[in-house]
């Protein structure tokens, strides 16, 4: 089973947020980093169906920022 994230790992993720957006940087690694914390947030979580959506369409939409770049 995966390890949920960390409230500091959470944290870290909001600073990223900030700073994309502070910097107009490119979306594409915080999409997948959003999507690294929901899978495992779901993974450790089984019996939750809509914490498994999420991740799923957080990844979809991390593989098409990749595919896009």
């Amino acid at each position: 089973m995966s390890r949920k994230p960390s409230i500091s790992e959470i944290g870290a993720f909001l600073g990223h947020v900030k700073a994309v957006r502070d910097n107009e940087a490119d979306t594409g690694p915080l999409l997948a980093e959003k999507a690294d914390l929901l899978e495992r947030i779901a993974e450790a979580n089984p019996d939750d169906r809509d914490a498994a959506q999420l991740a799923r369409e957080a990844r979809t939409a991390a593989d098409r920022a990749q595919r896009n770049r």
